[in-house]
């Protein structure tokens, strides 16, 4: 592998921008472009020593790349996948890959046809204390997993515009906690309940909810319980908390008092195995079957809560 590792980011969104921070420490990986169509996102990276273009085609023309960082909006991320595999160039996507699971199917098929990596962007399989409590539970430290509790609670709603183009707070959201529990415990995600808040002070959102409660029994008898929220005045939260026969273990991996720094490090880490994988190395990374399965389990979520309010 190079010594350093240039990737092209799409998209200079918030996510985007994020990436950005996230790799200003790497001294493995870094961004070199970025492609973003609107000029409002373009000008808030222009300061930055990057190369920046209106559009996907444009970079991929201009550019010596070593792979390619998608960070574009959830509906779009399929079509940007087939392009940029087109190109040859190694994958990153962020989650997850497509507001479906026939979405990420189909990203997977077009990156096997290229005969390029393509990896899922689910971070938390890079924050240290979370790959701890996942050893635990894999040596049999707390007996067997009775509940696995999965808590994600943002401190304001994103955009109406990013809400309608998310595929609702369980393709949002809860696609992170989907996978979390998947990895954590080994179990796939089956019979799931769920109930959900109705809508708080935005009426522009109206195809989405504000916060919504979901429990489900796991394929090894485990039962997880995910709790996802779009107000926590103190700031951004994620947790985790195992309890097993043997002992309980509660992961605060995410607290607002120490603000985004787990996030940062674990998307540099996520960069840097990435670009391992572009070399061939492995990597520890979600796949596109990853990520379609935990898109399964969103759609059946959705489709029970959609469910719910018919019948309310």
């Amino acid at each position: 592998m190079a010594a350093t590792f240039g990737l092209g980011l799409v998209g200079a969104g918030r996510m985007g921008r994020t990436h950005l921070r996230a790799l200003d420490g790497s001294d493995l990986v870094t961004i070199s472009a970025v492609a973003e169509p609107l000029p409002r996102a373009r000008d808030a990276v222009a300061g930055r020593e990057v190369q920046v273009y209106a559009s996907v085609a444009e970079m991929l023309d201009r550019c010596t790349l070593d792979g390619v960082l998608i960070a574009a909006p959830t509906d779009l991320h399929g079509q940007i996948i087939a392009e940029v595999a087109a190109s040859g160039l190694p994958i990153l996507c962020e989650k997850p890959c497509g507001v479906n699971s026939a979405q990420a199917r189909a990203s997977a098929r077009a990156a096997a046809a290229a005969g390029v990596p393509l990896q899922v962007a689910f971070w938390r399989r890079y924050v240290p204390s979370l790959r701890a409590l996942r050893d635990q539970i894999a040596a049999g430290a707390l007996g067997r997993p009775l509940l696995v509790c999965c808590y994600q609670w943002d401190e304001t709603p994103p955009s109406a515009a990013f809400r309608a183009r998310s595929g609702g707070i369980f393709v949002d959201m809860g696609v992170h906690e989907f996978d979390q529990l998947r990895w954590l415990t080994g179990e796939d995600i089956g019979d799931l309940q769920v109930v959900a808040s109705g809508l708080i002070d935005d009426q522009a959102a109206a195809d989405d909810v504000d916060s919504a409660q979901l429990i489900a029994r796991l394929s090894g008898g485990t039962i997880a319980f995910v709790s996802l929220g779009r107000h926590h005045p103190a700031g951004d939260m994620c947790r985790a908390e195992v309890f097993g026969t043997a002992g309980t273990e509660r992961c605060d991996f995410l607290d607002p008092s120490d603000g985004e720094r787990a996030q940062l490090e674990a998307l540099r880490w996520q960069a840097e195995d990435f670009a391992a994988l572009a070399a061939g190395a492995g990597g520890g990374g979600a796949t596109a079957a990853d990520a379609a399965a935990a898109l399964d389990a969103a759609g059946l979520a959705s489709a029970a809560l959609a469910a719910r309010a018919v019948t309310a």
